[in-house]
């Protein structure tokens, strides 16, 4: 069963907030992941000018090192670090 980088959604509506997860390709959205890696939220709260994103690169890395698949999504936002190197 291949494993996937995804981001799973938690929160209330119009205040989500994504945890990038390692989990099973065949699972839902919100169902129980292997390793949480990280989180992102999209909003940009008063007094701040950029969107917040923590992660643990190291994690991230085993797991791609591993063979698990990043969605377009997650790929498209550690290659704004180039964490995919």
């Amino acid at each position: 069963m291949a494993v996937r980088l995804r981001l799973a959604m938690h929160g209330p509506r119009h205040n989500r907030v994504f945890h990038i997860v390692a989990i099973h390709g065949t699972r839902g959205r919100n169902a129980k992941p292997i390793e949480t890696l990280g989180k992102f939220n999209p909003r940009i709260t008063p007094g701040e000018t950029t969107k917040t994103v923590e992660w643990s690169v190291n994690r991230i890395r085993y797991w791609l090192g591993v063979g698990a698949l990043p969605s377009k999504t997650v790929e498209r936002l550690l290659a704004l670090v180039s964490v995919l190197r």
